[in-house]
């Protein structure tokens, strides 16, 4: 468990590293490009070192598994890890370099593969999320706000609002959604980088599901902040997702929910079907 003076201090390094990365946004920056073809700005860099060494600093003898640093930990290595932060510096490099406000910082504290607790900055707005499935959930507007507590809401009726990501479209995830507009009315709201999982922490939206290729720092942050709200983060067989116990770090299909009650079965079924036909 992670006490309360910590996770204020891991907070606070989240907003450092989000004024790295608008240092960096608010210039003209260059774009490099990852092996997967995947975007790399040097604010993923300002931000990652800010956050390791910080995290360093705070915990030494907790490990850290950030995105860009990821190659350097061997498999057998990290799976001796029974405590790890998993970070991703800047979850929406794509939406970054569009400037559309869209990504935030995310560092979330994993033990026995659980992602206990995690804190989620948004840069240009400054709100913060932080939450873990022992501890609740909040959210704050700035750092030295006060924090709301956060709770999911049952959807009162229609339309159900449904999250897709932005940059990253797949068929199966498209399929759930035309699965969701068959049996009902449907408000779809594009959103890019964790967002996601905060806004169904917020009770502003009620689903998401990702059927794409992700990995596990694009999720654990998000994960225990919509735990700590009273939502989910499961694969299709209803099992939460767990981290740093496979030798990939990508995730599995998921679908993160507010109310357990909808029937998102039902519309993983009928999207499975439709694909295979």
């Amino acid at each position: 468990m992670i006490d309360a003076s910590l996770r204020e201090a891991v907070i606070a390094l989240a907003v450092d590293a989000a004024r790295a990365i608008l240092g960096v946004y608010e210039n003209d920056f260059d774009v490099e490009r990852k092996k997967d073809a995947s975007p790399l700005t040097e604010a993923d860099l300002a931000s990652h070192r800010c956050i390791a060494d910080g995290l360093a600093r705070l915990t030494p003898d907790i490990p850290v598994l950030s995105e860009e640093a990821e190659h350097k930990v061997a498999p057998e290595i990290r799976r001796e890890w029974r405590r790890l932060w998993i970070v991703d510096p800047l979850d929406g490099t794509r939406e970054f370099v569009k400037r559309n406000g869209e990504f935030t910082v995310n560092v979330a504290l994993v033990e026995d593969g659980v992602a206990s607790w995690g804190v989620i900055q948004a840069p240009v707005t400054g709100t913060i999320w932080h939450g873990g499935g022992a501890l609740g959930a909040f959210r704050r507007e700035r750092l030295d706000g006060e924090d709301l507590a956060l709770r999911v809401q049952s959807p009162a009726g229609v339309p159900t609002k449904v999250a897709a990501s932005r940059s990253h479209r797949d068929g199966r995830s498209e399929a759930f959604i035309d699965a969701m507009r068959a049996r009902g009315e449907v408000e779809q709201l594009n959103l890019g980088s964790s967002l996601k999982f905060c806004r169904i922490a917020d009770g502003g939206l009620d689903i998401y599901p990702r059927f794409g290729p992700t990995c596990e720092w694009d999720t654990a942050a998000g994960q225990a902040i919509l735990e700590g709200a009273g939502g989910q983060v499961v694969d299709p067989r209803g099992r939460p997702l767990r981290y740093n116990v496979r030798d990939t770090l990508l995730n599995g299909d998921f679908v993160a929910i507010g109310d357990p009650h909808m029937p998102w079965r039902d519309w993983a079924a009928a999207a499975q079907k439709a694909v295979a036909s």
